[in-house]
């Protein structure tokens, strides 16, 4: 029993010994507990701490992102339309603004979500977005605003004289600008995808196409300034034929050439000296070599020894050295290069120079240039032809006299030659090849690409002698599937409608006198006939031409490594005429592109072809 009872005993005082334990476990453990809260509660603070700042940098970010946006935007319009001090005002407010955001994005919260792997994507890319931003504003922008106070047209062109010197003393300063815009430009390509935020991921892509938009401009301004001061004969008196083209009989390079004037340029000021009718060129000729492929596809319609057929590639550069070569054997005097420009060019010009007055009180106004050098004239001179050319001449001198006489806003001026230009309907060419080269870069030089980038050029030239062309209606559509193995389907579909009246029109204006006598085809009277040429991706094959749901032959040739393919229509008034060039085409990279034509009526080619990556 004494045993028994110590053992009891023992137990008794071991159980008091571990209550004192269990005491200690508890409060270690309460200790632990509370300092477990108060670490998670600390933690949780830090975080939402942390979130509100990254949430008012997001808030202060976006709300100054949107004005440094909206601000630049301003800034390029401004400049573009030559608003020197506008510009000036919004690019000093985009650069505050860009400050301000790209401080927002950089503090120490934003920082430390930014390193998060993925869910951190959105704020490194807000991070990137608000540099470029800055960047663009403070290096961009404002010297852009500064320089354009120097150059505007205000000032760039005064008393019928274009300051060259001036231009040209800003070329430094233009090509830096366009070096940084090239470079954020690049930056701006490389924002990585924010992955799970649409509105970063909108705000990225709105960024990259603004950049690039401006990169563009400032690129074609520095090059301007390079391009325009030796060839306004800055460095010496310059010389260049200029073509007037009459797109109511179309021709690869837009119309046929109907009259031409010799300009020159001294010290950027402009005079015209020469004007003439094409029936001046009657007799001349051009010996110049243009290789065996224009020979192949051109040749037949005598290029080289025909004034009316000079111009029926697309490729501007042919055109020019014909025409080069023509008045040089005509007359002995060797041009520094060739100008072409169209009616619907001179009325834009004429609106912004105001209307000419004829000698017989007959105003000629951007209202009515097309009109009366297009149609009316054919018809106020059925027969007498060298009335017509003579009228048609007197009309282009008062043009010309106006154009290089004082202008009241250069600016307006400006904007009219930008729109002919964006729609094809100015061409340069210079003799000198450096120039040559640089003209290539911008949308003057109207050439045939040599690459391999998806392209679908598509070319009319009137078949009739006619000109029907002034009520003929074109719709293009260049196609392709998606981006997948080494080629893809492509389609360029066509439709051409003939609107001339129904009430008869003049036998120089409806007739057929292009076409051979032998011919053994009845045509209606009235009927548009024309040459559909598709120059199309290099290497492309065609599958199929398909007009109006049958299939027909094409011809085959080759234009400066791009493959050609040629369906002749006719179409009779009121009618149309629906082509399908159905094609097999290599998968190429590069920017899809479709160039127009430049006719009567304006005509945008729509895109539906994937771009492809290398």
């Amino acid at each position: 029993m004494g045993l028994f009872s110590r053992r009891q005993n023992d137990r008794d005082l071991n159980a008091e010994e571990g209550s004192d334990d269990d005491d200690g476990r508890r409060l270690s453990a309460l200790v632990r507990s509370r300092g477990f809260i108060i670490a998670s509660t600390v933690v949780v603070l830090l975080i939402v701490g942390l979130g509100c700042w990254v949430a008012v940098g997001a808030f202060q970010a976006k709300s100054n992102l949107e004005h440094a946006r909206g601000s630049a935007q301003d800034a390029k319009e401004s400049l573009l339309e030559a608003d020197t001090k506008a510009a000036a005002a919004s690019a000093r407010d985009a650069t505050d603004s860009a400050k301000a955001a790209r401080d927002a994005t950089h503090s120490l919260a934003w920082n430390i979500v930014a390193a998060v792997p993925w869910l951190g994507s959105p704020f490194k890319t807000g991070q990137q977005i608000t540099d470029v931003v800055s960047g663009l504003a403070a290096n961009v922008l404002q010297p852009a605003a500064d320089v354009g106070v120097t150059i505007s047209p205000d000032r760039l062109y005064r008393d019928g004289r274009v300051d060259v010197d001036l231009l040209r003393s800003q070329e430094a300063q233009l090509s830096t600008l366009a070096e940084k815009a090239t470079r954020l430009n690049a930056e701006a390509s490389a924002i990585q995808d924010p992955h799970y935020l649409s509105t970063i991921g909108q705000a990225r892509t709105q960024l990259q196409g603004q950049i690039a938009d401006l990169t563009s401009i400032l690129e074609n301004t520095a090059l301007a300034a390079r391009l325009v001061p030796p060839m306004m004969g800055a460095d010496g008196p310059r010389t260049y034929f200029m073509g007037f083209q009459t797109n109511a009989e179309a021709r690869g390079t837009g119309g046929l050439l109907g009259g031409f004037g010799i300009l020159r340029f001294d010290k950027g000021r402009p005079s015209v000296d020469t004007l003439g009718s094409n029936i001046d060129l009657a007799d001349a000729i051009a010996p110049v070599d243009l290789g065996p492929e224009f020979d192949q596809q051109y040749a037949y319609a005598n290029p080289f020894t025909d004034f009316r057929n000079s111009n029926l590639s697309p490729h501007f550069p042919y055109t020019a050295q014909i025409w080069k070569s023509m008045w040089e054997v005509q007359t002995g005097t060797n041009v520094d290069g060739v100008i072409a420009i169209d009616p619907v060019a001179l009325s834009y010009i004429l609106g912004a120079v105001g209307p000419v007055t004829m000698p017989d009180g007959e105003a000629i106004s951007k209202e009515n240039v097309v009109e009366l050098t297009e149609s009316t004239a054919y018809i106020r001179f059925p027969e007498d032809q060298l009335a017509r050319k003579q009228y048609l001449q007197d009309i282009a001198n008062a043009v010309v006299n106006k154009i290089t006489g004082p202008v009241k806003s250069p600016r307006q001026l400006l904007d009219a030659l930008g729109k002919a230009t964006s729609e094809r309907r100015i061409a340069v060419w210079s003799a000198e090849p450096k120039e040559q080269k640089l003209l290539e870069e911008t949308p003057l030089a109207h050439v045939v690409p040599d690459d391999s980038a998806p392209y679908a050029a598509v070319v009319f030239n009137n078949l009739g002698g006619n000109k029907l062309d002034y009520y003929l209606k074109t719709e293009i559509e260049y196609a392709a599937d998606v981006c997948k193995g080494d080629t893809r389907a492509s389609t360029v579909t066509v439709k051409l409608t003939n609107a001339a009246p129904s009430e008869p029109l003049p036998e120089y204006v409806a007739g057929e006198a292009g076409l051979s006598p032998d011919l053994p085809i009845q045509v209606p009277k009235g009927a548009n006939i024309t040459s559909v040429r598709l120059l199309a991706t290099k290497d492309a094959k065609l599958s199929a031409a398909i007009l109006n749901g049958e299939r027909v032959p094409a011809i085959l040739n080759t234009e400066r490594g791009h493959p050609v393919f040629e369906v002749q229509v006719i179409i009779p008034p009121g009618q149309a005429a629906d082509i399908s060039f159905q094609l097999s085409e290599p998968t190429a990279p590069g920017k899809p592109r479709a160039p127009s034509q430049p006719l009567v009526n304006t005509v945008v080619p729509e895109i539906k072809v994937p771009e492809c990556k290398d």
